[in-house]
Formats: C-alpha cells, sequence, structure tokens
C-alpha cells in the first residue's frame, strides 16, 4: 500500500475511493463542492487554518486572523464562479489567551462576513493548550454553471487578476478575495477554467493543466510582479510570483475571442494579465526574456503530511 506523502496525494487517495452521490454534482477536485445539479447549485467550500502554519502571533493579529480565515474561502468560491451567502465557524481557543484576544477575533469574523455580505450562520467552539485553530465553511449561490479546473483547451488564454509574489511580506493577511472581479467576468464572458491561486501560479496552473490534460506556455515578462516582491531578499522576484502562494487571485483560460473582448473592455478595475496560452501537449514551459524556453518549475507551497 502506497502511504500518501503530501497533501495532494492523500486528496487523490480519498477522490479515487469516494463513490459518486446522486445529491453531489462535483465533489472533491476543485475550489468547491457542488451539491445540486443545473445552473442553481450550491457551492461549499471549507478551510483550516492553524497558528504556527498559516500565521504566528506576532506578527499577526486576532483581528487579521479572522479576516484571512473568511477571506481565503471567499477565494474559492469566486474561483467556482459563485456568490458568497453564508459562514459556518469553528474555532480552537488556545487557553492562554484573555477575552481581548477573543472579542477582537469575533468583531474580525464579523467585519470580513459584512464586507461581502454573508451571514455568519454558525459553527463551534472550544479550548485546549495547542495553538489557535480555525476552521471556516462558506456556502454560496450560482447563477449560470460553475467554473472547473477541468475546461481549459488549447488555443485558450491563460489570465492572472492582480499582482503575484510577496505574500510572505504580509500579503497573505491583507488580500480582497476577487468575488466582484468574478461576477463581472460572468457578465461577459465564460471562463473555460478557473482556480484561485493559493498555492502559488506555477502549482497551480498545474492543477488546471492535469485536470484538463493539456499543457501550457507562459511569457515571464507577463507575469504581473507584486512592488514588494522586488523588495525582498533570498528569492527572485519572478520565482516569488511563481511560487509563494497565497495571492488569491484569480488563474483562469478564456478563449482568443473572449480574451481580446476583457483587454479591450476590461470588466473591473483591478490588473488583468494575458500570461500565457494552452498549448495541445501536456507540459507546461517558461519563455523567458531572453527568448529562451525553459520547463516551468513546479514551485509552490505542499503541505507534508510528517
Amino acid at each position: 500500500m502506497n502511504v500518501p506523502a503530501n497533501e495532494f496525494q492523500l486528496i487523490d487517495s480519498i477522490r479515487r475511493r469516494v463513490p459518486p452521490h446522486p445529491a453531489v454534482e462535483l465533489g472533491i477536485g476543485d475550489d468547491a463542492a457542488c451539491l445540486s445539479p443545473g445552473d442553481q447549485g450550491r457551492l461549499i467550500t471549507t478551510d483550516m487554518l492553524m497558528e504556527g502554519v498559516h500565521f504566528t502571533f506576532p506578527p499577526s493579529s486576532p483581528r487579521a486572523v479572522a479576516h484571512k480565515a473568511i477571506n481565503v474561502n471567499l477565494s474559492d468560491i469566486a474561483a467556482m464562479g459563485g456568490i458568497p451567502t453564508a459562514a459556518f465557524v469553528s474555532v480552537c481557543w488556545p487557553g492562554n489567551r484573555d477575552d481581548k484576544f477573543r472579542e477582537e477575533f469575533c468583531l474580525g469574523l464579523e467585519e470580513a462576513c459584512a464586507r461581502f455580505s454573508v451571514s455568519l450562520a454558525g459553527g463551534d467552539t472550544n479550548s485546549w493548550d495547542g495553538p489557535l485553530v480555525v476552521s471556516v465553511t462558506i456556502v454560496g449561490r450560482l447563477e449560470g454553471k460553475p467554473w472547473l479546473r477541468s475546461g481549459a483547451r488549447p488555443g485558450d488564454w491563460i489570465f492572472v487578476t492582480g499582482e503575484l509574489g510577496g505574500s510572505l511580506a504580509g500579503r497573505h493577511l491583507d488580500f480582497v478575495p476577487r468575488v466582484a472581479e468574478s461576477q463581472a467576468l460572468r457578465q461577459v464572458v465564460s471562463p473555460s477554467s478557473m482556480i484561485d491561486v493559493s498555492d502559488g501560479l506555477s502549482a497551480d496552473l498545474y492543477h488546471i493543466l492535469e485536470e484538463s490534460h493539456v499543457g501550457a506556455i507562459i511569457t515571464a515578462e507577463s507575469i504581473p510582479i507584486a512592488p514588494v516582491a522586488h523588495q525582498m531578499t533570498g528569492k527572485p522576484p519572478l520565482d516569488q510570483a511563481l511560487g509563494d502562494g497565497e495571492d488569491f487571485e484569480l488563474l483562469f483560460t478564456l478563449s482568443p475571442e473572449e480574451g481580446r473582448k476583457v483587454l479591450t473592455s476590461p470588466p473591473f478595475s483591478t490588473r488583468l494579465s494575458h500570461i500565457g496560452e494552452i498549448t495541445s501537449n501536456t507540459d507546461a514551459v517558461l519563455r523567458l526574456s531572453t527568448g529562451t524556453v525553459v520547463p516551468l518549475a513546479r514551485m509552490g507551497w505542499l503541505h507534508p503530511l510528517h
């Protein structure tokens, strides 16, 4: 028996063993599950954050962590083309934290939900001698078909919103999930695939390529690199943009016709970059500024299991 060595291997193992169910249109494999068939499906996504893994005190504050816990789930709903409606939050409090800590955290939850008209509808609390653990589940609705990782086609153009890199400088705590941008896209185009950039541009692009059974060529000079990435030491800005992760931007593909449409008349003010093209083979390559084409390294966050 092969023992999964990391998160993705474990997820794939579970995915292959779980039988289909008539009430579940989309199960494991995308940013959210879809429980009802048809155009009025119900999206559900969940994420867990742990002190010492996803944040530390300091520099994080309870309020900022609460924002992040809600926002990472909102980003998943946005990547599926959905509208978030309700949140369920379970928290395991560290026993050494006081009432002020808990009050600040709860205020952060309320603020993050209110910003996107999401109802904080329930959850659970507990306490222990370990670090802060937060698990959030968000429900969303669809007004149309969900956007999957598996629909990219050869010839499609690859786009990404916003800027990438520099998450380790604190951007991972201070980001806006692209819920509005997702809905603006739905009004004008039909993305063939989409994912949010949580593990890193390279890693998340590979998720689309593997689910769609295609390849890609990415132009390095077209990747939108955050200014703060140029100020950080230890890793080139391009590598940060490709692999740091937790940018929570939308990575998606469009037909060339729809790609030209959004470039000519952008549906939102957030930066939108055309960074490459889907190819018919299953290789992913990076075109450097010199014109040299090299294999695209699979960079990004990988959750070890031990």
